[in-house]
């Protein structure tokens, strides 16, 4: 019998219960540790769909903290978009699509999006998150150079860990500092700058024609991270790179589906040759499952809503603005923001915690951003409005904002 050695007459090292003392003091202590500097995070349990009105502990509360701008998670054609794509090719994928084979609605998305970014093809990822990861270390390797903005988004910034170049950040939105960055490099050395185009923690937009002539005279490369801009910047909802009229001038750039398109997962799209170079070397693709049909069915239908419905843009610019006028009258601090990305500036993360909390005692749910999703000294409670809100809704998230912020000593 072997019950307490192993084949070679070694005791078999079974867990002990130290062991999982000292995991669970040094658990507790990082815990705790993060209680008192007021960072420890927990999940808020929702017993409704995402919407302007979410029920949460089994009351009503105004949601002002969804990316969902356009409303479009429960549009009914982009609900019954997933529901056939489940009944036909059921609840997932069974495997990486370079396994298992590549269902239509995959294709038919990548498809959708190829046009509707105006570019030859594009590839998609499970997440924002596996596509930065995936695609920058297939751009730039060791002894080469990155130059990106420091607000940059943490996958942007393990994207960039992961191809082993040099690293550095740029102030955020400066292109003096870059340019000074890019003179001091060897010229022959190979570079990339990142940036997102619509800066999610503070709302503000990329100087993108700047960085594109940056790129061109220094003969650098350019990615852009464009989850927040894709589905509302731009005439059409195309993006930043819409917005700033430079389709064209940037080869190729990522954005999400789980924002304005209200879906899951993200896309990559630029030329062919590129896109095919990435389902050949990105591993992030060829190592994961893919997403399953009812999302990619969703998605696809909710970029036919995108292009069929512009109102949705005009209301959720109205209602960005009636918003944003509303907390300035009442003289909070806001980041230079021009998006339905609304953040309130307090700094410390403590009062940030607690305004979030009297935000939700008076029926609105807005969460505190805090370190190290911000820098250190900027926590802010994050407001986002969507197209989807009324005027009476926002007009009471407003009260209650302006009473938290009382109770808070913000005001």
């Amino acid at each position: 019998m072997q019950s307490k050695h192993g084949g070679r007459g070694k005791p078999l090292r079974e867990p002990t219960r130290w062991r999982i003392t000292v995991l669970s003091d040094h658990f507790q202590a990082i815990l705790q540790q993060l209680t008192d500097q007021s960072l420890r995070r927990s999940l808020s349990p929702l017993e409704s769909a995402t919407g302007p009105i979410v029920t949460y502990a089994g009351r009503p509360v105004i949601l002002l903290s969804s990316n969902d701008y356009l409303g479009l998670a429960t549009h009914p054609d982009v609900v019954q978009a997933a529901v056939k794509a489940t009944e036909r090719y059921g609840a997932g994928s069974g495997a990486s699509r370079l396994v298992s084979g590549t269902l239509p609605p995959h294709a038919n998305l990548e498809a959708a999006l190829a046009r509707f970014k105006r570019a030859d093809a594009s590839l998609v990822f499970g997440a924002g998150y596996l596509a930065n990861i995936g695609v920058i270390p297939n751009l730039i390797g060791r002894g080469d150079l990155i130059l990106a903005d420091r607000l940059c988004h943490a996958s942007l910034i393990d994207g960039c860990r992961l191809s082993q170049a040099d690293f550095r950040l740029f102030r955020h939105g400066d292109c003096a500092h870059l340019e000074t960055l890019l003179r001091r490099r060897t010229s022959t050395r190979r570079t990339l700058i990142i940036t997102e185009g619509l800066f999610s923690m503070d709302g503000d937009l990329a100087p993108l024609a700047d960085l594109v002539e940056l790129a061109e005279r220094y003969d650098a490369m350019l990615y852009v991270d464009d989850a927040h801009g894709t589905g509302i910047m731009g005439a059409t909802g195309r993006g930043t790179i819409e917005q700033f009229g430079l389709e064209g001038r940037i080869p190729f750039h990522m954005g999400t589906l789980s924002k304005a398109l209200g879906s899951y997962g993200a896309y990559v799209v630029g030329s062919n040759d590129f896109v095919q170079y990435l389902l050949n070397v990105a591993r992030s693709f060829i190592f994961t499952t893919a997403i399953p049909p009812a999302i990619t069915a969703a998605a696809s239908a909710a970029i036919t809503v995108v292009e069929r419905e512009p109102e949705r843009r005009d209301r959720l610019w109205a209602n960005r603005q009636h918003l944003f006028n509303g907390l300035q009258n009442q003289g909070f601090r806001l980041t230079p923001t021009v998006s339905p990305i609304l953040p309130v500036l307090i700094g410390d993360a403590a009062k940030a915690s607690a305004f979030a909390d009297r935000l939700l005692a008076h029926g609105v749910y807005a969460t505190a951003i805090r370190p190290p999703t911000v820098p250190d000294g900027t926590s802010r409670v994050r407001f986002t409005v969507t197209a989807t809100h009324t005027t009476d809704q926002l007009d009471e998230a407003l009260q209650a904002v302006t009473l938290a912020g009382r109770e808070t000593g913000l005001l």
